[in-house]
């Protein structure tokens, strides 16, 4: 970690009433929410991760604490530091416990209607200069705001996965959005050791209209029988420096969720084929084959 807790507080004290952003609600205690809910205790922030069931929430802080005992462990870390960042984080089975933070940070499934009624709860259980953000990798941030009385107070902040290790946020404005807000939320990603960079609301925003219409070609390569996946994965690896092949990292992403984002590419861009998904990948989310969360993908995993 870049600076220690104790840093963190003094820091927060210096700042005294300048500090708009003390303390951070993460909705979902995923993945991403309790990888979130780590990076920002971590940073000093007050935080409450709430989930609807406390099977989930005791399941995300037990992956908080094994995450940062290989901090620890790595000596990134002490484990007084760590002892105070869980001490950081309470949890919750109710959305009102978010009335009183700076920050409400969201991060559940990808499924729009969801996303606008949660977003509209909040608007009416959050005080009034509360913002609210959205992990969203690909739903419209205008969309989003609309569901609100405050659209200048939302903004998309998109951690990578996973959480704690990769660096970057992708920071989406909408149209509403304030930069006074995109100011707060910039400086709150620093905070947490991020590096946050920001990009206006448009169809799978910056990382993925780039990523995943890479991850579509090299499905179609392999489907119109180019090469085999372990060829293009080597090509890609070896040829463009890339850590990870396509084909093996559509596999990690999960192949819905490389499916659901080709989609909204495609009719956010009115129907281009160019972001049209392949057949093939149609086909093997429907066969149940997502990869490695389902144990066969590109490759298989059992």
């Amino acid at each position: 970690m870049r600076m220690g807790l104790e840093r963190a507080f003094m820091d927060g004290m210096c700042l005294g009433n300048d500090m708009s952003i003390q303390s951070i609600a993460v909705l979902g205690a995923g993945q991403m929410g309790n990888g979130i809910a780590q990076v920002a205790a971590c940073a000093g922030y007050d935080v409450t991760m709430i989930d609807i069931n406390q099977d989930y929430l005791d399941k995300g802080m037990v992956a908080v604490k094994n995450s940062l005992s290989r901090v620890v462990k790595k000596e990134r870390m002490n484990q007084d530091d760590a002892d105070l960042a869980i001490a950081k984080i309470s949890t919750s089975t109710h959305k009102n416990a978010a009335s009183s933070a700076d920050l409400v940070i969201e991060a559940i499934p990808e499924i729009p209607e969801l996303k606008f009624s949660t977003f509209s709860e909040f608007d009416e259980i959050c005080k009034p200069d509360a913002i609210l953000a959205s992990n969203t990798s690909s739903i419209s941030i205008n969309a989003i705001a609309k569901a609100t009385n405050r659209p200048e107070r939302v903004i998309g902040m998109h951690f990578m996965n996973p959480v704690p290790v990769m660096k970057l946020v992708e920071i989406i404005n909408g149209s509403a959005t304030s930069p006074e807000v995109t100011q707060l939320v910039l400086d709150a990603c620093e905070k947490m050791d991020k590096i946050p960079l920001s990009c206006n609301d448009s169809p799978g925003f910056v990382s993925n209209r780039i990523l995943c219409p890479m991850i579509n070609e090299a499905i179609l390569t392999l489907e119109e029988g180019v090469a085999e996946p372990e060829a293009i994965d080597g090509i890609m690896k070896l040829g463009m420096n890339h850590p990870i092949g396509p084909l093996a990292l559509a596999d990690l992403i999960g192949l819905d969720t490389i499916l659901h984002i080709m989609n909204v590419l495609y009719e956010g861009f009115d129907k281009d084929p160019k972001y049209k998904p392949s057949q093939l990948l149609e086909d093997m989310v429907v066969e149940g084959k997502l990869g490695r969360k389902t144990g066969s993908g590109f490759y298989n995993y059992e």
